[in-house]
């Protein structure tokens, strides 16, 4: 594989709540599912040669409208699922705040998490980094369109471009149904092309409830 299309799933309730999903397996909500079929054309016109989702459901109800447009079957890969974040998975920032008060502060600083329970950066940087090692050595030549999360997607970009984890953190997440192009050049090196690509304006970027919370007023 010579390009990577990496997908993020499209919107959830538990998204516009503000509640951690991690590896839960939350569906597309209504808004989600339309986004999910405003992008399909759009990603068929790239011509991917592989289809690879996490198993969670929200990514491959994304993945589904171009894999039907394009033949490509869907192919699952658990390690793409999204960082697991165990007890914190359902909570709101509020809700985290309150019943895990240090290891907020830690999260918001950018500092690692304590809890044995949630899986750190370097774990997840290692398996998507497995997982996508696997699709760029396989013997299928062209294009490959992976959909999976916000901090996967993240690891994925970083993993590919060869970042620490510092520049990988300094990454926005995506919005929902959008991607990163991804491809490598005759050097081998890889490069990114766009990042946050989707169908909306460009000035909707950067608009859903979770990135406005996180921007400075």
């Amino acid at each position: 594989m010579n390009r990577l299309l990496v997908v993020r799933h499209g919107q959830t309730e538990w998204n516009i709540a503000g509640r951690i999903q991690g590896s839960s397996d939350i569906d597309l909500d209504e808004t989600g599912k339309q986004q999910a079929l405003e992008a399909g054309p759009e990603l068929a016109r790239y011509e991917p040669a592989r289809i690879i989702s996490s198993d969670l459901r929200r990514a491959v109800d994304t993945a589904k409208p171009v894999s039907e447009l394009t033949g490509v079957e869907i192919e699952l890969d658990k390690r793409l699922q999204e960082r697991g974040y165990g007890p914190w998975e359902g909570l709101t920032g509020s809700e985290i705040a309150e019943q895990f008060p240090e290891d907020h502060r830690r999260w918001r600083a950018g500092e690692p998490l304590q809890h044995p329970e949630i899986e750190t950066w370097n774990e997840l940087h290692r398996r998507t980094s497995e997982a996508v090692r696997d699709i760029i050595d396989s013997d299928v030549d062209g294009t490959a369109i992976v959909v999976c999360h916000g901090g996967s997607a993240r690891q994925i970009v970083g993993g590919i471009l060869g970042w620490d984890q510092a520049p990988t953190s300094s990454l926005s997440g995506m919005d929902n149904a959008h991607w990163a192009d991804l491809r490598r050049m005759r050097s081998g090196k890889w490069r990114m092309f766009g990042y946050n690509l989707g169908v909306p304006a460009p000035h909707t970027v950067g608009a859903s409830p979770l990135a406005k919370g996180q921007l400075a007023r």
